[in-house]
């Protein structure tokens, strides 16, 4: 399921009385100078051990650190009347909010979406220029849950919202009321990239069927989204890559039942975190395991 850009989210006519019921829910060696190099040596090699047990940092051109600047967007809402309509997504959450992420959640345009890479990373949205519709000091963070599909049967300026260019939020009307009025429509907004706050550790859900196994991986800290999946089991050598089936889905064909199955994950800020037997030799299809968790 993906959202669809569409004249619905366009502003409003109606009057307040008319508002949708909700329903609650490299640095360079200086050859003349060695003491700066070799104190930054000694400095690397501190940081290192001070990093939490588990998890390796190693480089990333997809780093969320890099998106930590306010930039500029949009944002608009869709209204959720029931609660299947947090049901789904393009990320593969499922339920969102027996998932734990609940309302504070947005479908991404294609500009961000990155093909599901986005998936579960946090943003910090704020708005902006609208003053008669801007809740002043206001900011929400929203996780990236969806996928706000593209019209391009219309200009990007007039109607395709989530077209590229276009850096787009769509948001359940509770976030959206967070920071605007829900007259407003589609609104300027700022975004930055942020870290996330999880409860307790990564899930696993388990699917598939004999040597397929498809893997929802959610319930992420930190950078909050997930580059790169291995998967080894008790009774083979070694680490095998896992291939990202969509959002935050990933599968391998192999023959792992009866055996103890451990993960490594890999974000966008090059942080790899190793998770031992999260499931043990009698995981079934269909149940979740939890794992270790990201520092945040």
């Amino acid at each position: 399921m993906s959202f669809s850009a569409s004249n619905a989210f366009l502003p409003p006519t109606k009057g307040e009385s008319d508002r949708p019921k909700m329903q609650a829910i490299a640095s360079s060696r200086n050859t003349a100078h060695p003491f700066p190099f070799i104190f930054l040596q000694f400095l690397l090699l501190v940081l290192q051990a001070l990093a939490p047990a588990g998890a390796h940092r190693s480089p990333s051109s997809y780093a969320s650190s890099a998106l930590t600047e306010w930039r500029s967007a949009h944002a608009s809402y869709y209204a959720t009347f029931e609660p299947r309509d947090t049901v789904g997504g393009a990320c593969g959450y499922g339920d969102l909010g027996k998932s734990g992420y609940g309302m504070a959640t947005a479908g991404l345009s294609e500009a961000l979406f990155a093909k599901g890479e986005a998936c579960g990373g946090c943003y910090e949205v704020r708005c902006v220029e609208e003053l008669r519709y801007c809740l002043p000091g206001t900011s929400i963070v929203v996780t990236a849950t969806n996928f706000c599909a593209p019209n391009y049967g219309l200009p990007s300026d007039a109607g395709g919202i989530c077209n590229r260019p276009n850096n787009h939020f769509l948001m359940p009307i509770e976030a959206f009321e967070k920071i605007a009025i829900w007259k407003a429509g589609v609104m300027p907004i700022q975004y930055r990239r942020v870290k996330c706050v999880r409860q307790g550790g990564i899930r696993f859900t388990m699917e598939g069927r004999g040597f397929f196994i498809n893997v929802l991986i959610s319930n992420v800290a930190g950078a909050g989204d997930v580059t790169a999946v291995k998967v080894k089991g008790t009774m083979i050598g070694g680490w095998l890559p896992m291939a990202r089936s969509w959002g935050q889905n990933w599968h391998i064909s192999a023959d792992l039942k009866g055996q103890a199955l451990s993960f490594e994950l890999t974000n966008s800020d090059g942080v790899t975190l190793t998770s031992y037997n999260v499931a043990q030799k009698d995981w079934e299809f269909g149940r979740t395991y939890i794992g270790k968790q990201f520092p945040f």
